[in-house]
This record gives structure tokens, sequence and C-alpha cells, in this order.
């Protein structure tokens, strides 16, 4: 950590100059990503706490919702990426996404169970499923790879940037309209959802607007077939390493239940969760730019291990002060790994496979996190006639799949590599 903090502190002429030589589509698709994470931050962190506190949802029920809303973005990301190779365009499936994810959000003011939340967080998903793969491609074609990582972590910077606004606002939102700062009540849950379509609406209109596809989204080989080509050992022992790693990576939601769990009040829980925002915010530029010099895979590695320290500070932990600090530092987890892991599936393959590529990845890693979300549900509080063994262990299980995932992939960095330049 000590060589990402030194990597931080560039001349700030330098910083300026180079700033100001990415290309228009990185900063198009980082002011889209605010604008959506000011919208979707308003309620993420808070719709945990409504399952539980109001609708009154079961910790494996919530474990399904998160699980199957992933899988479903996840089953849609590999066509989606596969078809912006096939037809050369990122841009406008990338609108789409945004369109269906922004359509989605008022029908939380229609649901009353868990079950009609499931099915908004299903479509929401859809949205995001039709839009990650050919977003993150379209950055890739946009960058030079000596920049690559810098330009998806400065995405992934204003992504969180956006974050904390939304935080900022459903901490505000709360202060104002909470009789009680326990629990969460009904009226403020909708009127954070009304808040969140307006910056919702101005992401889609400035995707559609500003971004421009490459020329390099048009160079599609001959004859191309979905996954066969990307395939190769590389990139399929990466993939290997994410999918195990995820397997213990159960929703964040539990983090905020374990908070609430500790006696982290709701005001706290948003102060908690602002603190890792910007952390993960001030910290992703500069672990992108450290990952072009030292190498994705030793920041990933070295990511993963403080993961699992995290997890197994969150099984142990008794405090809501100690929940907010073990939030802090997963801030830091985060920024080193969220947005390199992107850039390293661009050094993996070809530009004309890139589309699919990042379907790919993000379907094995959405797929992964089903079970993961589920069984994280299931063993804190059990299921049927089943007892849980306990809010520590999901967390448990964690840290230990996360030191194994780091195993698999410090083995397979042995493998000889090409870096792939455009």
């Amino acid at each position: 950590m000590a060589d990402l903090i030194k990597e931080s502190r560039p001349d700030a002429r330098r910083v300026v100059r180079i700033l100001s030589s990415l290309p228009r589509n990185v900063w198009v698709v980082t002011l889209t990503s605010f604008l959506t994470d000011v919208s979707s931050e308003m309620l993420v962190w808070i719709l945990p706490l409504y399952l539980n506190n109001v609708l009154g949802a079961p910790m494996a029920a919530i474990g399904l919702i998160e699980g199957a809303a992933e899988t479903t973005a996840s089953l849609l990301k590999v066509f989606s990426g596969w078809i912006s190779d096939r037809l050369g365009q990122r841009k406008w499936l990338a609108v789409a996404g945004y369109a269906i994810s922004t359509l989605a959000k008022p029908a939380l003011l229609a649901v009353l169970t868990w079950r009609g939340v499931l099915a908004v967080r299903i479509a929401d998903r859809i949205g995001k499923g039709i839009r990650t793969a050919p977003r993150d491609a379209l950055v890739a074609d946009s960058i030079d790879a000596s920049q690559r990582g810098l330009a998806f972590g400065i995405h992934r910077a204003g992504d969180t940037a956006g974050a904390v606004l939304g935080v900022l606002i459903a901490l505000f939102v709360v202060a104002n309209g909470q009789a009680s700062s326990s629990s969460l009540s009904a009226p403020v849950f909708r009127i954070l959802v009304v808040a969140s379509v307006v910056p919702a609406v101005l992401a889609v209109l400035g995707l559609a607007l500003l971004a421009r596809d490459t020329p390099e989204t048009g160079n599609r080989g001959p004859g191309q077939r979905l996954g066969l080509r990307l395939i190769d050992g590389r990139f399929r022992f990466f993939l290997l390493a994410m999918v195990v790693f995820t397997l213990g990576n159960s929703s964040d939601a539990f983090l905020i239940l374990r908070a609430q769990n500790v006696g982290l009040s709701l005001p706290g829980i948003l102060g908690m969760v602002l603190s890792y925002n910007l952390v993960y915010a001030l910290f992703s530029g500069p672990a992108g730019a450290l990952s072009d010099r030292v190498g994705r895979r030793r920041l990933l590695v070295a990511g993963w291990l403080l993961y699992a320290l995290i997890y197994l500070g969150f099984a142990r932990v008794t405090a809501g002060w100690q929940a907010w600090a073990l939030m802090t530092v997963y801030g830091l987890y985060t920024a080193a790994c969220d947005g390199v892991a992107k850039a390293f599936v661009a050094d993996l393959v070809p530009a004309s496979d890139r589309g699919t590529a990042y379907g790919v990845f993000h379907t094995a890693v959405g797929l992964a996190a089903m079970p993961a979300s589920l069984l994280a549900g299931i063993l804190w509080q059990g299921i049927g006639g089943w007892p849980g063994w306990g809010p520590s262990a999901p967390f448990i299980l964690g840290a230990v799949i996360a030191v194994l995932a780091s195993i698999i992939l410090m083995l397979t960095g042995k493998r000889r590599q090409t870096l792939h330049q455009v």
C-alpha cells in the first residue's frame, strides 16, 4: 500500500497533462456512470434495510434477490458484448441498457412485497446486463494500452464520486424525514425513489448525445463465433480465479445488515457507506495508474488478500464503529481491484473480441454471485427448518475463498502473457 500512496503523488502539472490527454469517450462514460451512481446509490444501500425493516423479508430472500438480480444481468452481458463486436457498435447498446434501468426504478413505488422488489431488481439488472460489456469495450477501444489502467481507474473514480453524492442525498433525506434512527421507514424510501429518477434520465441523455463509437469497433474478424477465439489459456485461468473469488464475495447488502446487526444506526450506516465511497473514489485513479506500472495481477492479489482480512474483521466485529472502520478500508480493496480487473481483460484479448470478452467476464462473475449471495443468507439465518450458523459465517467463508482465489491467480501468473495494445 506504500507503493500505491507514493504513486498517487505525481507532479500537479503532469497530472493535468495526463488527464487532458484522455479521450472524449472516457470522460463521457465517466460522466454517465457518475450520474447513474448518484441515482442508484440513493437506493442500493438502503434497499436491504427496506426489505428487512419494512417488508420483513428474511435473510435468505435478500440473498436470493441480490443473487438473482446479478445472475439475470450476467446472462445478458455475454450476448450484448458479442453483439457489439458483430455490429461494430458499442454506444447504442449501452444507451439502451441505461434507459431500461431508468424506466425500472419508478416501479419500486408500487411494490409491497419482497417478491415485487425481486421483479423490479431483475428489470433493472436487465438494463445493466445490456449496457456493461459494450460500455467497458467502448472505454477500452478509446484508449492506448499504456493508459488503460488509468482510464478504467478514472471511470471507477467518477462512478464512485457519483456514489458519494447519492449517499449524501440519501443521508439528507433520512435525517430530515425519519422519526427513528434505528430502522428505515417506507415514506423516506419512496422519496428517494422519486429523487433517483432525475440523474438517471440525465445519464441516458448524456451518453446518447456525447459519446462516439470508435473506428476500431468496426474492424470485426470474419466468421466470428461466440466466445471461441478468446477462451485461450490466459483469459481462461483469469476467469477461473475471478469465479472462485466471487463464490465467496456475497452481496454488499450483507455488510450493511451486519453493521445494523452490531448496533450502527441508519444515519451511521449511510455515513459508513459515504466513507467507503470516498476512499474508493480517491484511490481508483491512482490504483489504475499503478497497475499500468507494476502489473494488474500483482495489484489484484494484494487487493484480494486485503479483502480476506476485512471479511475476517466483519466476522469478529462487535460494535458499530468497528464496522464503519472496516467498511472504509473496504473502499481501498475495491479501488485496487474493480477497474484493474476490467483493464486486465483488455490486456488478455484482441480488440476484435473485446466486447465478447467483457460479456464472458461479467457473465462468469455474475453467475458465481448468485450462489454466493444465496449461501450467505442461508449461512446467516438458515432456511426452512435448518438453522443458520450466525452472522459471522458468511464472512469467514468469504475470507477463506478469497485466499484460495489469490493462490490461483498467483500460480497462473507464471503463464506467458502478451499485452494487447489496441
